[in-house]
């Protein structure tokens, strides 16, 4: 199949993934914002256990993103939704990513690209970082002890986001694993809050947007 062009505003679309179509959402940020040169690809979390890009974390973090100006894409992995094929432990998934930041950076060659996950999200666009070397990486609650995180190259912009009574992901060995990885980066530590954010996605909003405000291209004018 041929890929369809980067839609004109907010649609869900089909693209050609590598083992058949891969369902996509693209929003484009809030119309009173002005657009950042920046597009952003959310990753979903773990498809065996009801992670689609749907979820409520992966839209909080692209609907945080849209409120800064920042295009956002959202699909579904592999085996979840329209999105064709088997789960295939993470594997299959990074080439599901690499086929939708390929076409975006076909279609949208002047934006940085961002990759933002949440879990096995986070897992997997950590694990492409090498590859697809994006500008910025937002990885909320890595599943550090649970997949294997060796091999990384984070970019130098790079913010992690974990919640300190997560229930599925150890927050000590988080800690852990980033301390042995030499690469810059931001760590959030929320206290009371679980894997899911629940009752926390206000702060997960305001963890965010502080960020990764200073990395927008365009900054507003102090004096404006």
């Amino acid at each position: 199949m041929r890929n369809p062009p980067f839609p004109p505003q907010s649609d869900t679309l089909v693209l050609a993934g590598p083992v058949g179509p891969l369902d996509v959402a693209v929003d484009l940020p809030k119309p009173e914002v002005p657009a950042q040169p920046v597009t952003a690809i959310v990753c979903h979390p773990l498809s065996t256990e009801g992670g689609t890009m749907h979820n409520k974390v992966v839209t909080m973090a692209a609907n945080t993103l849209r409120d800064l100006g920042v295009t956002t894409v959202r699909f579904n992995f592999r085996s979840v939704g329209e999105s064709a094929g088997s789960f295939d432990h993470g594997n299959g998934e990074q080439d599901d990513l690499k086929a939708v930041v390929a076409w975006v950076r076909e279609q949208r060659p002047d934006d940085q690209l961002w990759l933002v996950g949440f879990s096995f999200g986070a897992f997997v666009s950590l694990k492409v970082t090498a590859d697809v070397q994006p500008q910025a990486l937002v990885s909320i609650a890595p599943p550090a002890g649970r997949w294997d995180f060796g091999g990384i190259q984070p970019p130098a912009q790079w913010l992690v986001i974990q919640g300190e009574q997560d229930e599925i992901v150890d927050p000590q060995a988080v800690y852990d694993w980033l301390d042995t990885v030499d690469a810059p980066h931001e760590l959030v530590r929320m206290p009371d809050t679980s894997h899911f954010f629940h009752r926390k996605l206000i702060d997960l909003r305001g963890a965010i947007t502080h960020g990764v405000k200073r990395w927008l291209p365009l900054q507003a004018d102090p004096a404006a």
